[in-house]
């Protein structure tokens, strides 16, 4: 059950991310899952790091750190989807 909580947090961060992100992101849905759950990995992460990762209620500063990192993400996996997809459509064309 872990692993599906992984994945749907990592697809509304995700989501979330690529609203956030201006202008048209190009990588695909699975992709962007992907960064989520990264970001919210590296966020859960940094929140440790800084010891805000358990608090009583809900943990906001700990959901705003896993947001930021999947911004983060996401806005590089979209230039480097953006980067390989451009040179082989370059090459395509030669």
């Amino acid at each position: 059950m872990g692993w599906l909580w992984a994945i749907i947090v990592g697809f509304v961060l995700g989501l979330i991310a690529k609203a956030v992100i201006p202008g048209k992101q190009h990588s695909p849905l699975w992709l962007t899952t992907i960064g989520g759950i990264l970001g919210a990995i590296a966020g859960n992460a940094i929140a440790a790091a800084l010891g805000v990762a358990q608090t009583r209620g809900v943990d906001w500063s700990r959901h705003a750190f896993q947001l930021v990192a999947a911004i983060i993400i996401v806005a590089l996996i979209d230039a480097l989807y953006m980067a390989t997809i451009g040179k082989r459509k370059q090459q395509q064309r030669v």
